[in-house]
């Protein structure tokens, strides 16, 4: 059998394939946008920012379920090999993984909610920090999507240690807090969630990476 669709079904194939790297796309963009609002909510005190993550989450789920259904009908109708099917197995799972990126942000788009009559901690917590260093990663992962760079994927991946370090800072620093005043035990932990919420995109990421990787290489690598 030919690696490669002949035509007429070759053209068929390459727009539902086209499909879904658009919506991969946007689901980055919408990613890139909840981490914002969500971070706005939770600094801010913004409940509205809060409530418009949530809500357009709902898009992002969308976005996936398009995805993953257009993968399933070229694998059965095309039935494809080699390169097109490792493309189209990557994008099932980058749809994926951004999928789950956006619910890590509705968690902290909830979290901020719940604090928002709080009063703000008196601590030096680098949330915002955080949260510029994720969105920095999915923008390049996705340009690295997008362009098929798959050097600029490994760099991406290779700058995970800057949010792990960043992570781990935050963590002592809120444990620290917590030990030394218990009234602000709850926002604290709370925080603590918002850093590992933001941990674990960063990490999907890198998920990301290994993905483009392996679609335009045909190897699997471990970059995290």
């Amino acid at each position: 059998m030919s690696d490669i669709i002949s035509h007429p079904q070759r053209s068929v194939f390459d727009e539902e394939l086209r499909t879904c790297r658009l919506a991969v796309t946007e689901m980055g963009e919408l990613v890139d946008r909840a981490i914002s609002g969500a971070m706005v909510g939770l600094m801010e005190r913004d409940v509205d920012a809060c409530a418009v993550v949530i809500a357009e989450d709902a898009h992002i789920n969308e976005l996936q379920r398009e995805v993953r259904e257009q993968s399933y009908m070229m694998i059965l109708t095309q039935a494809p090999v080699a390169r097109d099917l490792r493309e189209i197995m990557g994008l099932l799972h980058m749809s994926a993984e951004l999928e789950r990126m956006g619910d890590h942000c509705v968690s902290i788009a909830k979290i901020a909610r719940s604090l928002a009559d709080f009063p703000e901690l008196a601590t030096h917590v680098d949330l915002p920090k955080m949260a510029q260093f994720c969105r920095e990663q999915v923008r390049d992962i996705l340009a690295a999507v997008v362009a098929r760079d798959v050097p600029r994927a490994r760099l991406v991946a290779a700058r995970d240690d800057r949010i792990d370090r960043v992570y781990h800072r935050l963590f002592d620093e809120l444990v620290q807090l917590m030990s030394e005043d218990g009234q602000a035990a709850y926002r604290a932990t709370n925080l603590v969630f918002v850093a590992h919420h933001l941990e674990r995109v960063a990490d999907r990421v890198t998920n990301i990476a290994e993905d483009l990787v392996y679609l335009e290489t045909g190897l699997i690598e471990e970059l995290g």
